[in-house]
C-alpha cells in the first residue's frame, strides 16, 4: 500500500487529496535495533562530561600523619586524605575528561533516519506543507498558520534551508523545532508529535536519503 501524507497549502488550507510519499524513504521496513542505536548515539554525542572528583593527591590537607606509626593501638595511616576516610580522595572517579562519543557509519545512519521517517509516516504523523514563508521573520504569521492547520504540541519542521528569516519566524514558537532537511535525526524525528516537511525540503530529503545512498 502506498504511503501518503496530509498536505496543506502555504496559507494552511488542507488539500482534498493526500500526497504520495517516496516508498524508498517513507515506506522502509523498520529495524528497531538500528533505530534505537541511532537514537542512543544522538544522546551519547550530546553528553558533556561535567562530573569530576579529586584523587588522593589533589585533596587539600593531609600532609601530616594523623598519629604516630606505632604504639597507639590504632591502625597505621599516613594521611587523612586516604580514599577509605571520609573527605579523602576518590579512587577511579570521573575526571571530566571522559569521551562519550559514539560512531555510526553514514550508510547505517541514513538507513536509521529513513526507518524513523517510515514509522512516523505509517502512524500518520507526517504533514507536507506547500511552502513556509517567513515574511520579514515575523512570528505571528507562523502561529496563525499552525492555528489554521490545527497543529499543536511538539512539532519538528524541516525546510529546504534554515535561513536567518526562517529562524526568526520560528524560534519563539512554543514546541516548534525547525531544521534544514539534511539535519534531520532519529532522536528529533521520533520525539516530535508531528513532523512538517515543506515540498522543497521533501525534494532535498529524496536526494539526501535516496535508496542508493
Amino acid at each position: 500500500m502506498a504511503t501518503t501524507a496530509t498536505s496543506y497549502s502555504k496559507t494552511g488550507a488542507k488539500h482534498d487529496t493526500a500526497i504520495k510519499l517516496d516508498a524508498g524513504i517513507f515506506g522502509a521496513e523498520a529495524n528497531h535495533d538500528l533505530v534505537q542505536q541511532a537514537y542512543n548515539m544522538y544522546l551519547s554525542n550530546g553528553r558533556v562530561a561535567k562530573a569530576s572528583t579529586l584523587k588522593r593527591g589533589e585533596v587539600a590537607g593531609g600532609g601530616k600523619k594523623p598519629w604516630k606509626q606505632k604504639g597507639t593501638g590504632r591502625a597505621r595511616v599516613g594521611s587523612i586524605r586516604v580514599p577509605n576516610w571520609r573527605g579523602g580522595g576518590v579512587v577511579f572517579g570521573p575526571t571530566g575528561n571522559e569521551n562519550y562519543t559514539v560512531a555510526m557509519n553514514i550508510k547505517a545512519k541514513r538507513a536509521a533516519i529513513r526507518q524513523a521517517l517510515s514509522l512516523r509516516a505509517e502512524a500518520g504523523d507526517i504533514i507536507i506543507l506547500e511552502t513556509f514563508e517567513a515574511a520579514e521573520g515575523r512570528v505571528k504569521p507562523t502561529i496563525e498558520l499552525f492555528g489554521k492547520m490545527n497543529i499543536s504540541g511538539s512539532v519538528l519542521m524541516a525546510v529546504e534551508a534554515k535561513t536567518s528569516l526562517v529562524d526568526r519566524a520560528t524560534r519563539n514558537v512554543a514546541g516548534l523545532k525547525t531544521v534544514s532537511a539534511t539535519y534531520l535525526n532519529v532522536f528529533e524525528v521520533m520525539n516530535a508529535d508531528k513532523i512538517i516537511i515543506t515540498e522543497k525540503a521533501l525534494d532535498v530529503i529524496k536526494e539526501w536519503l535516496g535508496a542508493t545512498k
